[in-house]
């Protein structure tokens, strides 16, 4: 099983090839697992359908609603929030953005609060985005896609250290991380890994211009939380700099 966060579907199919299917499952601490992947019905990409009990619908912006028993009855002495969290008959907003295939199973495509929308008015999910190109690039740390009110995409790219100097060992790149990360060379090989993950994108989604990083993304510069999840507004203001530079 896995769950807490998204499987990489090519790690997903490798797993199941080998004869060794990975089941998804979905839930929040408000409303325990509400969906799971069964063995005769798992699809990668997807984390199943509702449980017993459970019903799953989506919002028309996308959003995924969550109804059944294991669906709080609200925030302990916080009406506020509760109101915004569930409607009067029960329903969970989840602030994931999803889709239902044909045969009922969910797909989670991004966090709602995670969308924008570039001056073009085209609705970019940069998490997904993220997530694939670290299942890409062996050299990546992450990716943090840019655009908000831009007139295109574009992205910062952090490389990690340990796989970088690994791969240039390697393929013959002299020197430590920082003169590693600038070579010619190590920018061929993130571009092209750029040009593999937007050729799966819509147009208005690619990655037009990135700059590689001068140093990993950390928990001590408020970039990344403890749990090494992606804090985008501490980055965006840590490398200022290297944003603009991507809209000349």
């Amino acid at each position: 099983m896995s769950g807490s966060a998204a499987l990489n579907t090519d790690v997903a199919r490798w797993f199941g090839a080998a004869g060794l299917p990975v089941l998804e499952g979905y839930g929040m601490t408000e409303s325990n697992v509400a969906t799971l992947g069964l063995p005769s019905t798992y699809r990668a990409g997807t984390v199943g359908e509702p449980l017993h009990g459970f019903k799953v619908r989506i919002a028309d912006d996308g959003e995924v609603f969550v109804h059944g028993p294991g669906v709080m009855a609200g925030y302990h002495d916080n009406p506020e929030a509760t109101a915004e969290a569930l409607t009067e008959d029960g329903w969970l907003h989840t602030g994931d953005i999803g889709e239902l295939d044909e045969q009922g199973r969910l797909r989670i495509t991004d966090r709602k609060k995670e969308l924008f929308k570039t001056s073009n008015g085209k609705y970019v999910a940069p998490a997904l985005m993220e997530a694939e190109f670290k299942g890409l690039c062996p050299v990546a740390s992450n990716l943090v896609v840019i655009g908000e009110g831009r007139p295109y995409v574009s992205a910062l790219v952090a490389l990690d250290e340990d796989a970088l100097l690994a791969w240039a060992g390697r393929t013959g790149v002299d020197g430590d991380y920082a003169r590693v990360a600038t070579d010619p060379r190590t920018r061929t090989l993130v571009q092209d890994y750029i040009d593999e993950l937007n050729s799966s994108l819509n147009r208005w989604e690619q990655v037009k211009r990135f700059p590689i990083l001068p140093r990993d993304l950390t928990v001590e510069n408020a970039e990344l939380t403890p749990s090494l999840k992606l804090r985008r507004k501490p980055v965006a203001a840590n490398f200022a700099d290297q944003v603009e530079a991507n809209y000349p």
